[in-house]
């Protein structure tokens, strides 16, 4: 199979792939607005008639929120499953923006040329790249890479309701050997890397009960229970002087990370210092004989997000508030179980809690880590395939936070995800004048050229 030819159909057709984008880029498909549904329904049918014209099985299929693209193209070698979504975030504030943010338009930055409009990056631009090398391949070759299914999502910026019962009900339709997703970046502005893991999350919040009402401070402070004090304390406590997080068997699921990955990181542009002085601190605060790299990709933490209780308005009111209250996040790594960590932390505030106070705990979110097998060689000739594209290693990363979707294709299919993406920290996604690089689109589709190949070699 010829591999340069394919590249070079992706080079002549770079001005009809990005009109494409630009048709899809108009279409306003905010998923978490019900104003935009009929915007939603529009952009899967869009989808889908491309896929279709492709030589995709494709169709818009109903769900109880927005609808999902499914696509399959029948072929030999590794059945590979393809993830993207086509909604968007809303566009507020529209007065920041420079321009319509569904009107896109290519703009010349003092860094090169972007494309602009809401969705470029995040997801419509990365899906795209993958669509457009199938096109690239099916001009050149008469046929698509392989065997294929494609997989659409609408709902993925509220929350994705809709996808782990519609996975579970097209468990066997959507069976395959890998996932691809490309929803994620480059480690830099010219470096490639594939995502090996994802942090889960578990949210929790607490409530501190005590009196049944507010008192005042001069008649029982002293001798009533304060629930803030009882709060604080608690909170204190669950972190050592050293960062470590203070819960029994918390780590006891926790797995190092691999020697040679390990390596992969201290080779990487990453300065460990500018990381903090760009917002102003300068000390890490989490676990002492962990890098900051280590501490966001590969470590668990818990952070109180939120605190309130008494009275903190303008001026003074002494009372001894009723109850007090937090909010916390636990992100999750390797094999830890939310549902063990809930428990362990349910012991403990029960064995904190002094006589005439209480303890409400309810949960807010739950979601395992993710941690792809890289004994997969897909793996490795991916690897292989962007760095030959991008001239430079691409490296195996991690990512302090979640993309839920990668977990629910673990636990439903029982699939690793190769995740792939070529956006850039300066992308502006989720927010006003959201841009996508005309070099990651173009570089984008041709490493998906690379990659198909080299899993179908």
């Amino acid at each position: 199979m010829s591999l340069e030819a394919v590249l070079d159909k992706i080079d002549a057709n770079l001005p009809e792939a990005t009109e494409r984008l630009f048709d899809l880029l108009r279409i306003k498909s905010i998923s978490t607005d019900p104003a935009y549904a009929a915007d939603c329904a529009k952009a899967a049918d869009w989808l889908a008639a491309e896929l279709s014209a492709l030589g995709f099985d494709a169709a818009a299929r109903a769900t109880p929120g927005h609808p999902m693209v499914v696509g399959h193209a029948g072929g030999s070698g590794r059945h590979l499953l393809f993830y993207g979504h086509y909604d968007v975030q809303p566009v507020d504030p529209l007065d920041l923006w420079h321009r319509d943010p569904f009107d896109p338009a290519i703009e010349d930055t003092p860094k090169g040329k972007v494309i602009r409009g809401r969705g470029a990056s995040d997801d419509k631009g990365q899906l795209m790249t993958f669509i457009e090398a199938c096109r690239a391949w099916k001009a050149v070759h008469g046929t698509l890479p392989g065997r294929l299914t494609v997989l659409l999502e609408g709902e993925e910026e509220s929350g994705s309701p809709s996808l782990a019962p519609f996975l579970k009900d097209h468990a066997d339709e959507l069976a395959a050997d890998l996932v691809l997703v490309c929803d994620t970046g480059l480690f830099d502005d010219r470096s490639p890397a594939i995502e090996m893991m994802l942090r889960g999350i578990l949210a929790l919040e607490i409530v501190i009960r005590g009196a049944d009402r507010d008192l005042h401070s001069g008649l029982y402070g002293g001798p009533a229970i304060n629930p803030i004090r009882v709060l604080t304390r608690i909170l204190s406590d669950l972190h050592d002087d050293d960062g470590r997080i203070t819960l029994p068997g918390f780590y006891d699921d926790v797995d190092e990370l691999p020697d040679d990955v390990r390596a992969q990181w201290q080779r990487l542009n990453f300065n460990h210092e500018r990381f903090l002085e760009a917002v102003g601190l300068s000390v890490p605060a989490g676990e002492q004989d962990r890098t900051p790299l280590e501490m966001v990709w590969s470590r668990p933490t818990l952070d109180v997000n939120g605190i309130a209780g008494g009275y903190a308005g303008a001026g003074f009111k002494t009372v001894l508030p009723a109850e007090a209250r937090a909010k916390l996040s636990f992100r999750l790594v390797s094999r830890q179980d939310s549902r063990k960590i809930e428990e362990a932390f349910r012991a403990y505030v029960a064995s904190q809690l002094p006589a005439d106070c209480t303890a409400e705990i309810t949960t807010a979110v739950a979601a395992p880590a993710a941690v792809n097998d890289l004994s997969d060689p897909a793996f490795e000739l991916a690897r292989a395939a962007l760095a030959e594209e991008w001239q430079l290693p691409a490296s195996y990363t991690g990512s302090g936070g979640s993309i839920p979707v990668v977990s629910l294709f673990k636990s439903i299919l029982g699939l690793d995800s190769l995740m792939v993406g070529f956006g850039r920290n300066s992308d502006q996604i989720h927010s006003p004048n959201e841009k996508y690089d005309v070099e990651s689109f173009h570089k984008g589709m041709r490493s998906w050229a690379r990659i198909l190949h080299a899993l179908h070699a």
